[in-house]
């Protein structure tokens, strides 16, 4: 369980764990025992997107995070931000990571990612253009839809959906714990 809110946003005193009745029955929240203002630590909704470059022979781009170790190549991800809609959302998301133009989204799935407390919105995404890659991301690699390997965890079950979609079964790899 996520314990990132320490004090109460309204009047500043220390949140404790306290149990109370909710819709479901007992419930124990981080909550302010002198207000009663309670930290809901809601699961944040993530975009993700399975990028394939249609002027590129329909092949999928995969990205490296800069700040991961490693050569782990990911769907290109972020946030959703006030005041947009998941797909104006993605559509940015891919235009600034990578520099591509989205021409078409079509919604993939809805995944429970509970290791970071995200909600992941996946979608496909066919885009076109030079790709120039944001300083958040180190490379990038393009892929044939059938020599993907997905991972057991967020983005790749949406992976893994999208490649069935497709008439190909996922093949999966495992990653390493997280230190």
């Amino acid at each position: 369980m996520i314990e990132d809110a320490r004090y109460c946003l309204p009047c500043g005193s220390a949140l404790a764990w306290l149990t109370q009745d909710e819709d479901g029955g007992p419930k124990s929240r981080l909550r302010c025992p002198a207000c009663g203002w309670t930290y809901w630590n809601n699961p944040t909704p993530v975009l993700a997107a399975i990028v394939e470059c249609t002027d590129r022979g329909g092949r999928v781009l995969l990205a490296r995070n800069a700040a991961w170790s490693g050569r782990l190549f990911a769907l290109i991800t972020g946030f959703m931000e006030a005041g947009e809609t998941p797909e104006q959302g993605i559509t940015r998301e891919v235009l600034e990571e990578t520099a591509l133009h989205v021409d078409h989204l079509q919604l993939v799935g809805v995944y429970d990612f509970q290791r970071m407390n995200q909600l992941i919105i996946a979608y496909h995404a066919q885009a076109h253009g030079e790709v120039v890659l944001s300083p958040e991301l180190a490379e990038y690699k393009l892929f044939e839809p059938q020599d993907l390997r997905c991972w057991r965890a967020g983005t790749g079950h949406a992976l893994a959906d999208w490649l069935r979609s497709r008439g190909h079964e996922p093949k999966f790899i495992e990653l390493p714990p997280k230190a």
